[in-house]
């Protein structure tokens, strides 16, 4: 797997107010019943593509949790609802935040949490 360098884009540190991408809907994970809304976006700064996984569980108010990884061109086809998880999982690094871990930003490697 090819090297995905850290740039130092703002991308890879969003805050909630950060707004600089072009989304597109991939589908919804119902994988053991996440429900988990997974989309594609384009950094408008750096034009890296990520695969961005959210989801949130219906009566927890603190288990929104969103996963996003950098998804090479030529691999987009590929991602599904169903494969996106697997795909961040073998990604070199990733970002992640959310309520459930009370809001902080930062990077990741490896599993991820989206059960319950």
């Amino acid at each position: 797997m090819k090297k995905i360098p850290k740039i130092g884009c703002a991308c890879e540190k969003p805050t909630q107010n950060y707004t600089e991408y072009r989304s597109s809907e991939v589908g919804v994970d119902h994988t053991n019943g996440r429900n988990a809304e997974v989309t594609i976006q384009q950094c408008k700064l750096c034009q890296r593509i990520w695969v961005h996984y959210f989801v949130e569980f219906e009566n927890d108010s603190n288990s929104g949790r969103w996963y996003k990884g950098i998804v090479a061109k030529k691999d987009l086809s590929g991602i599904t609802p169903e494969n996106a998880v697997e795909h961040l999982e073998n990604l070199e690094w990733y970002v992640y935040g959310g309520s459930f871990f009370e809001n902080v930003v930062t990077f990741g490697e490896g599993k991820v949490n989206v059960d319950r």
